[in-house]
């Protein structure tokens, strides 16, 4: 099982605060492209290795070859569905973690994916941010303590990725959804400058169609929160965007 250890102490710079030892590989299985890509490309945006297979003998072929330790697996699949791939997997002797991922939301279904090997179970339609949690918690859980928390930090600022708790220093600092994940990518791209169309597309997502200006509010609520009795982390580049850090350079 591939680990993730803390290192350094972010003191003048930011610091992505966690090194892989070897890339977590995760693959992910569901006859819908669109959603197999998305999850393989979001996973791939944290650092992972990700691969998709869109039936179930095809899951099998790539789980063979991929060796993932973890796998996204939708239950309606055509020809083996997904318990039979799970099945077949729990037989070849691999205990790898198993996160279904399936529109079967009856409460039948979701004991019967448990109690036959599955380690979670969440329902479409679902959110991103939620399955790369909970594929962190199962994979923590599978790996035991040696398993690190993934902690983004910026100079006195942390961001516990696992427990969405964000503290500039000893104070426990409380944001909206929004300004978790506009507050993410800041840190997670720093000392990178990034221009308000980015943060629209990464946080609204491209089908958003709104005017840069929301990002320019919650940037200020974020300043507010961050900034109360301490040096500003966000900085605005003018004619370019924001960068988070701990001085303008």
């Amino acid at each position: 099982m591939r680990v993730w250890r803390c290192r350094g102490s972010g003191v003048h710079r930011c610091v992505k605060h966690y090194e892989q030892v070897e890339k977590v590989r995760l693959l992910v299985v569901d006859d819908d492209p669109p959603i197999a890509d998305l999850v393989a490309t979001v996973a791939r945006y944290e650092g992972w290795e990700a691969a998709c297979a869109y039936s179930g003998e095809e899951a099998l072929t790539v789980a063979a070859e991929f060796a993932p330790d973890i796998v996204v697996l939708d239950l309606m699949l055509p020809g083996l569905d997904g318990f039979g791939v799970l099945d077949r997997l729990r037989r070849s002797g691999t205990m790898v973690p198993v996160v279904f991922l399936t529109a079967r939301d009856a409460v039948a279904d979701r004991v019967a994916g448990l109690t036959r090997g599955g380690d979670d179970y969440l329902v479409k339609p679902f959110a991103v941010e939620e399955l790369m949690a909970r594929l962190r918690t199962v994979l923590r859980r599978s790996a035991g303590p040696g398993f690190a928390r993934s902690v983004l930090r910026v100079a006195d600022l942390t961001m516990d990725e696992d427990t969405r708790e964000v503290r500039r220093g000893d104070h426990l600092i409380t944001l909206t959804p929004t300004e978790y994940e506009v507050l993410r990518y800041l840190m997670r791209k720093s000392p990178t400058v990034l221009t308000k169309a980015q943060i629209l597309d990464h946080v609204w997502e491209y089908g958003f169609g709104g005017r840069s200006n929301v990002v320019e509010l919650v940037v200020s609520r974020l300043r507010r929160k961050l900034d109360e009795g301490h040096d500003p982390l966000i900085h605005t580049v003018r004619g370019f965007g924001y960068v988070i850090r701990q001085a303008a350079e």
